[in-house]
């Protein structure tokens, strides 16, 4: 798997995305993820995972700047979205080393494990609105259950930047590592949940979690129609446009 690295190492499993600088995702990316973590969800020597990347960001979400029409738009995040939804599902708890920038369907993958570990200069970003459609990955469910959702309309209303220190403070992110030291904190974290006793903690996250897997589902189903509707629209179009050109768009209301 030449996008995902693989290692087990103390108890933990560490899954590192390789597609610097940005990290960008698309289904077989997140096809990697899922299969790596069930697969080492059957592994007696892993008891946690550590999602990290290599290079600049963490990850800066689906990358439109590849082409593909609207039908295309629609039937690639269809099939992204009903592979994500596993990793919801997966049993072992997951710690996201974020650096850099978390953006768009970024910060839904790191809004999908249990904690986030961030430096200063973290940043995350639901750019959403900046772009002309609706949010997906679940962050319906998943960022309102973190930071309650008041914060996280106003983080998906405005697509503002949330720094690492704010987000710790708002509850998006649990731990502030040193400059650049956010892979080795979330490993210490994870070493100590896998210190921890398997069997107790399994079953601690699955009573926390509770209907987690079934709230995001129900909540893509309707994030990927509210996508596919406003994908067709006029400020979408400029919305995109005007991020790859790196301008301010200018929207209409079409």
């Amino acid at each position: 798997m030449t996008d995902l690295a693989v290692v087990v190492e103390d108890g933990v499993g560490l899954l590192e995305m390789r597609r610097p600088p940005a990290n960008y995702f698309d289904e077989q990316l997140i096809s990697q993820i899922v299969g790596a973590a069930l697969e080492l969800e059957e592994d007696p020597r892993c008891r946690a995972l550590v999602l990290a990347s290599e290079g600049k960001h963490f990850c800066a979400g689906a990358n439109f700047g590849t082409g593909g029409g609207f039908e295309d738009r629609v039937a690639v995040s269809e099939r992204l979205y009903r592979r994500a939804i596993q990793l919801f599902e997966v049993k072992t708890p997951i710690i996201a080393a974020v650096q850099g920038a978390a953006i768009g369907g970024g910060l839904g993958l790191a809004c999908a494990a249990d904690f986030r570990v961030v430096d200063a200069s973290t940043r995350f970003v639901a750019n959403f609105s900046l772009l002309g459609f609706h949010h997906g990955f679940g962050l319906s469910v998943t960022l309102p259950d973190l930071v309650g959702r008041r914060v996280a309309a106003d983080m998906l209303m405005t697509g503002r930047k949330v720094g690492g220190e704010e987000a710790v403070h708002i509850g998006l992110a649990d731990r502030l590592s040193e400059p650049g030291r956010q892979r080795e904190t979330a490993l210490a974290l994870a070493r100590s949940i896998a210190a921890a006793a398997p069997l107790a903690v399994r079953s601690i996250r699955a009573t926390l979690r509770a209907d987690l897997p079934q709230r995001v589902r129900a909540a893509l189903d309707h994030e990927l129609a509210e996508q596919a509707r406003l994908w067709a629209t006029r400020d979408c179009a400029e919305g995109i446009a005007a991020s790859l050109e790196r301008r301010s768009p200018v929207f209409v209301g079409e």
